[in-house]
């Protein structure tokens, strides 16, 4: 179980592989074990044979150059999803695989599973499973009465990310105020209105199109930017909502005092769209192009809930080729090509080093 959960964290892919690779590997060591033979000598001539081992497979290893990049980079998606259960719908997804992993920058492939994010719809056929390339979507958050009037599109929009409460909190029921003069209750709920007006006007002046929070956004503040052109959405998940900002160039703010130009994100388009039963939020044509969103379609959520996983392993696997610019043959091609060589090393070994090796 932990080699399985190592190969999955560091490669993606090849767990399986992994299992029975190590099973064989113990099978075989079992009668010299038996034998009393010390387990020091046995982990000495294996990590010596692992050492040839993957040092051949380097050497056999072909690298590609950017004119044959993506050409192996596509051969390498349908090569993973091979074995899998959208293996028949490999020509809609090796290209959405490869478009993700190649519109990240090469310094952040290992924010990979944090950048491209994967979202699933039952329902629907799965060639209707689309890319948002250098985008964001994500589902349509909980919304308030006044909704309905917003705006669902824009172009070139300027957004405001946040962190920030907007709805009108009444004090904890511990809370004591002391007042001399029944008017001077109104004055503590005026105050309290005041106190969500000025953050509301404060997202209003910075020239905002697009309002999102982490945090609720209520049904005052949903009116409020509605009755102003605005969009906005609360409760937007933690993770939507940084590749919102990777995407977008925007900052998280944690108030809404002091708000400026730089810390707005933009991208080339904003629409609400209906995907099967659900409505989504899609940023496109963002400027820096770091996230991308897979979408994913079909018959059942067991269906989709596989077809994820498929497409988890094969994008490992493009990054992974994508790190080492090279890639070796399938087919079991290499296997035998490393049995060979460790045959032959066994032969040069004295001792019982050599039956080690050997086995």
């Amino acid at each position: 179980l932990d080699i399985s959960m190592s190969q999955d964290a560091e490669v993606g892919d090849g767990t399986t592989s992994v299992v029975l690779l190590a099973g064989e590997i113990l099978k075989q060591l079992k009668p010299f074990v038996e034998e009393g033979v010390h387990p020091q000598i046995l982990m000495r001539y294996v990590r010596a044979a692992s050492k040839r081992a993957v040092q051949h497979v380097k050497d056999l290893s072909v690298p590609f150059d950017a004119e044959t990049k993506k050409e192996m980079l596509l051969k390498c998606a349908s090569t993973a999803l091979n074995s899998k259960l959208i293996a028949t719908q490999q020509d809609l997804f090796a290209p959405m695989i490869v478009d993700a992993v190649t519109s990240l920058d090469e310094d952040h492939l290992d924010e990979l599973t944090s950048l491209v994010a994967i979202k699933k719809i039952p329902g629907g056929d799965v060639r209707q499973s689309f890319l948002v390339k250098g985008g964001v979507a994500f589902l349509k958050t909980f919304s308030y009465a006044g909704f309905e009037q917003m705006k669902k599109k824009y172009e070139k929009p300027k957004i405001l990310l946040l962190n920030v409460e907007l709805e009108l909190k009444n004090e904890k029921e511990n809370a004591e105020v002391r007042i001399t003069d029944p008017d001077q209750y109104q004055s503590i709920v005026d105050a309290e209105w005041q106190v969500i007006y000025d953050k509301l006007d404060a997202c209003v002046n910075s020239g905002a199109n697009i309002v999102l929070s982490k945090l609720p956004i209520g049904d005052l503040a949903t009116q409020y930017f509605a009755d102003r052109d605005m969009f906005c959405a609360g409760r937007v998940k933690d993770d939507d909502l940084k590749r919102v900002a990777k995407a977008t160039g925007g900052t998280i703010q944690t108030s809404t005092n002091g708000l400026f130009d730089a810390v707005l994100g933009t991208c080339g388009l904003f629409e609400e769209n209906q995907v099967g039963d659900e409505r989504f939020n899609i940023f496109s044509d963002c400027p820096l192009s770091l996230t991308s969103t897979l979408v994913l379609r079909g018959g059942s959520e067991q269906f989709i809930a596989e077809s994820e996983r498929s497409i988890h392993d094969a994008l490992m696997v493009v990054r992974s080729s994508l790190r080492s610019h090279a890639v070796v043959a399938g087919g079991g091609a290499v296997e035998m090509e490393v049995a060979k060589l460790l045959r032959e090393y066994a032969l040069s070994i004295e001792g019982k080093g050599q039956l080690i090796v050997g086995s």
